[in-house]
């Protein structure tokens, strides 16, 4: 629950902010259409949501701020097809990954010059890394970063109990990674969702091998630089691990439900799965933990990492819009944000806090965001056609089933990712 401190000290922070920021607000009713996450608008993070837009209208009392929950397939499509049919959102959620495509198709408005009219202490808050990722050019700014992941290992430890494997031990590699998993399915139980079926479980297992700059698209050149050598090597891993999947994505609920059941040993995911997983812990006895994605080597991990930002539409509503998007992203609201749900967000200040930055969740977080590689990079400079995640489920099912090796499944696939970004 939100305490009454926390609700005193964020409308007075909202009293003084609203003295600050620049522009004439309109005194006629005004309705924000407000787009989220769906797991934004749902639970104690539907609560805290509802709380910083009551209290934003505490300084604009003639602003009604309506709070949709979208699937993020939806949200992406609704926010291109809005822009095409002048019905957009006025403020909304994304990822960086598709953030060169709603640049393309006009859902985001510029908001450097608001931005920069900005106190210096709220400009500052941020990451510096992740306001430059919002900003491909000079005087070009394309959103507000918001939240972040970095995936990492859900672990059940009474699987692998179960299995005789000792979880106190650190998973050295590939090779000791795949050893447990043969012992969990020995003792009847799945070792790992199907890494083949999701883009996002693909890069998590080419994390492990690849450096950031083997991964990505040059969209000058129109190539992809994914390390032929390198991916043949996590193809092969896909080979060896495919007799102990479960034959379930990592984003099914079917996963969530046999990591609950003790059916499941690993799901490689992100933060966002902890609170359903900790509810569990408490109703059904589940024992688990999480740990950082093994690496092919020692000392090596693998994992994907990834932003959410808040933009804002190019419309009528755009400046109250984006002090509504400020208001929500400042140190205060962004520390109340990680304290609640125990979740990695762009304020550097907020995340330097004493009251958070201990945070086992947050920690996990933290470290693997530093060895994970970006999910779909450069952001809002390039958009990725869809045939590109498209290539990368299908070659790396056809290896794991046997249809090709992992030596001719790498080539095809640096061939068929350079005549997708070429438009071939």
């Amino acid at each position: 629950m939100i305490s009454t401190r926390y609700m005193h000290a964020a409308c007075a922070l909202a009293l003084a902010t609203a003295a600050t920021i620049s522009g004439a607000r309109a005194q006629e009713p005004v309705t924000l259409e407000y787009w989220v996450y769906s797991d934004f608008a749902q639970g104690e993070a539907l609560k805290l949501q509802q709380a910083f837009i009551e209290e934003f209208r505490k300084t604009h009392p003639n602003v009604t701020i309506n709070i949709s929950g979208k699937g993020d397939d939806d949200l992406t499509t609704g926010q291109v097809t809005g822009a095409a049919s002048g019905n957009l959102p006025d403020v909304f959620m994304n990822g960086v990954n598709v953030g060169a495509t709603l640049v393309e198709a006009g859902v985001l408005k510029n908001i450097y010059a608001e931005f920069m009219a900005m106190p210096k202490e709220y400009r500052q808050s941020f990451d510096p890394a992740l306001i430059a990722m919002c900003s491909p050019k000079p005087e070009t700014m394309y959103c507000l970063p918001y939240t972040g992941y970095g995936s990492f290992m859900f672990r059940n430890l009474t699987v692998l109990k179960d299995a005789g494997v000792d979880a106190a031990a650190p998973i050295k590699d590939w090779a000791d990674w795949l050893s447990q998993m043969e012992k969990v399915k020995a003792s009847g139980k799945y070792a790992v969702p199907d890494q083949t079926q999701a883009w996002q479980s693909i890069v998590d297992t080419y994390s492990g091998v690849a450096t950031p700059d083997e991964w990505g698209a040059d969209f000058e050149t129109k190539k992809t630089k994914v390390n032929e050598a390198k991916y043949a090597q996590t193809l092969q891993m896909f080979v060896d691990m495919q007799p102990y999947t479960s034959g379930t994505s990592r984003n099914d609920q079917a996963t969530k439900d046999l990591f609950i059941s003790n059916q499941l040993a690993f799901h490689l995911v992100g933060p966002w799965v902890n609170p359903t997983y900790a509810e569990a812990a408490k109703t059904s006895g589940l024992k688990y933990d999480y740990v950082l994605v093994p690496g092919k080597a020692e000392g090596d991990y693998g994992g994907i990492k990834g932003y959410e930002f808040i933009g804002v539409a190019p419309n009528k509503n755009a400046q109250v819009a984006f002090e509504f998007a400020a208001y929500v992203t400042a140190k205060e609201q962004m520390l109340r944000w990680a304290k609640l749900l125990s979740r990695y967000n762009a304020s550097a200040a907020a995340m330097a806090d004493p009251s958070v930055a201990s945070d086992p969740l947050i920690a996990i977080t933290n470290k693997a965001a530093a060895n994970a590689i970006d999910g779909m990079p450069p952001y809002f400079k390039g958009a990725y056609p869809n045939c590109y995640r498209s290539i990368l489920t299908d070659n790396a099912q056809t290896v794991a089933d046997g249809g090709v090796t992992p030596q001719d499944g790498a080539k095809e696939l640096v061939e068929e990712l350079n005549e997708c970004l070429a438009g071939g």
